[in-house]
């Protein structure tokens, strides 16, 4: 047993996956007090109180929503096409907690699972896999609100990818790796955000969209679909749903964190307290998240398609093509 244990592969095997699950529980609990910290920073937006009920402040809301949850009634609607009814709502959640596994909180091998050199393009390869979720979600509900909404979300969430990958690009060229930690190193001086600020505007957009919330939560709108691909959900299953869209926030969050303001580098906090500035930074992004659905009308479903096309992916390319003259030019210097 001891020689195995001191096998070198054994050790990073059996320590990632102690960082995986460490990383599991911990975004569980910042997903609910997320929901809770939507519902108060609403409250207040609006003149109201938010929870308060259930526990001092209202703390223990994310409990009892649980709890509500769990005992709610699940049912499966007849011409359902249950594999794929009951498989959608995990396909949700998966591929945000995947993504989590690149992700490096801090300079200190503890705060990162792994540091593969094709971060970023795990990343993007998970982000599309969402609209798998909602599209089957919605198909395999045999309703035609919940399909609607489905196909909605595809047509979106297609449009959008485009520009969001162009964005990052721009980062690419400049630090010269895929690797999210080589990224971060790369802002030791100076965060990308100030070298790419219409990347980082058109990748919070796209990130809006891609996570499908407001303004652009079209495949949900509850004005015309009931509330579109998960009409026909309920208790856990509708639970997963809504997980996966806080689990797709936070991820989209860490990576934008990652890739434009400098990851876990900041001043003033020694090595070892690094990653503060990272979960800061992540909390400005989150807080970023609620203000937008909170303030913004929702868009008509052309001027969101023809944001996408007429806009975005333009800027995107243009932008693209400036910072490849840039290094190019620099590195003739």
């Amino acid at each position: 047993m001891a020689a195995l244990w001191n096998n070198p592969d054994v050790q990073f095997v059996f320590w990632a996956l102690v960082k995986i699950l460490v990383i599991l529980h911990a975004m569980l609990g910042i997903v609910s007090y997320m929901i809770f910290a939507e519902r108060k920073i609403a409250g207040h937006m609006q003149a109201r109180v938010g929870p308060n009920r259930v526990g001092p402040m209202g703390l223990f809301q994310p409990a009892a929503d649980v709890l509500k949850l769990f005992f709610k009634e699940e049912f499966t609607p007849a011409g359902a096409n249950k594999v794929i009814f009951h498989l959608a709502p995990m396909l949700a959640v998966i591929p945000a907690l995947v993504v989590f596994s690149v992700v490096p909180f801090g300079p200190q091998g503890a705060l990162q699972v792994t540091d593969i050199n094709v971060g970023l393009l795990l990343f993007l390869a998970m982000s599309s896999l969402g609209v798998y979720a909602i599209t089957l979600g919605g198909w395999s509900s045999n309703n035609k609100y919940a399909l609607l909404g489905g196909l909605r979300s595809s047509a979106q969430m297609i449009s959008y990818e485009l520009p969001m990958g162009l964005s990052t690009i721009g980062v690419l060229l400049i630090a010269g790796s895929l690797s999210l930690v080589d990224i971060v190193k790369a802002q030791e001086h100076a965060w990308f955000v100030l070298y790419q600020p219409a990347a980082f505007l058109v990748f919070m957009i796209t990130a809006l969209a891609e996570t499908n919330r407001a303004p652009f939560d079209l495949p949900e709108a509850e004005a015309e679909l009931v509330a579109g691909f998960h009409t026909e959900y309920s208790s856990m299953k509708f639970g997963l749903f809504f997980l996966g869209e806080f689990m797709n926030v936070i991820s989209i969050s860490c990576i934008a964190v990652v890739l434009f303001l400098g990851g876990w580098n900041g001043p003033w906090l020694p090595e070892s307290l690094k990653f503060l500035w990272f979960f800061l930074k992540l909390g400005a992004l989150l807080f970023f998240f609620i203000w937008v659905r909170w303030t913004f009308p929702r868009l008509r479903y052309d001027q969101l398609m023809n944001l996408g096309w007429k806009v975005l992916l333009p800027v995107s390319l243009a932008n693209v093509v400036l910072t490849s003259v840039f290094v190019w030019w620099k590195g003739q210097r």
